[in-house]
């Protein structure tokens, strides 16, 4: 019998066919003044304190979250290929920046403090696959709302994509 070890545990992978180049999906992830247009679950606001989306540039942002309360996250981009790839860590903290542990910042105890989130665009004919991929088990993801709230700000950016 296998036993349930979390580093087995498949990681959240989704993917997304949106109606558009990929040049506009690459920019609306890259964008400050796109990305806080769509980048919150339903109900949320997000806001960036700095965002240097460049090989080595970083973030500090929070989702504003009504019900559950602000989260702080802060990151490092490892990647960015225009207009093919993102790679970036997401590390939990405080308005001030300093890292967290995932209670004191409203996730599960399990909830990494860190993850790597890699995002490809890939063109098919005029449309763009978004591919994403966490570094944090697709199954508490999905019982925190984690995957969930990524599909509904897919659909977000598909809608501001069209219009």
């Amino acid at each position: 019998m296998e036993q349930n070890n979390p580093q087995q545990e498949k990681e959240l992978f989704i993917t997304h066919l949106f109606n558009a180049p990929r040049e506009l999906v690459f920019e609306a992830w890259t964008d400050p003044e796109k990305l806080i247009h769509w980048y919150a679950p339903d109900g949320c606001t997000v806001e960036f304190k700095f965002i240097d989306v460049k090989e080595g540039g970083s973030f500090h942002s929070c989702i504003h979250d009504p019900i559950h309360g602000d989260c702080w996250i802060k990151g490092l981009y490892k990647e960015v290929i225009f207009p093919e790839k993102l790679v970036f860590s997401m590390i939990l903290t405080n308005e001030d920046g300093h890292n967290v542990g995932a209670t004191e910042a409203g996730k599960p105890e399990d909830w990494p403090e860190e993850t790597l989130t890699t995002v490809t665009f890939k063109s098919i004919g005029n449309q763009t696959k978004l591919s994403i991929h966490q570094t944090v088990s697709e199954a508490e993801a999905k019982q925190t709302g984690a995957y969930q709230s990524w599909i509904k700000m897919f659909n977000r950016l598909e809608t501001i994509l069209l219009t």
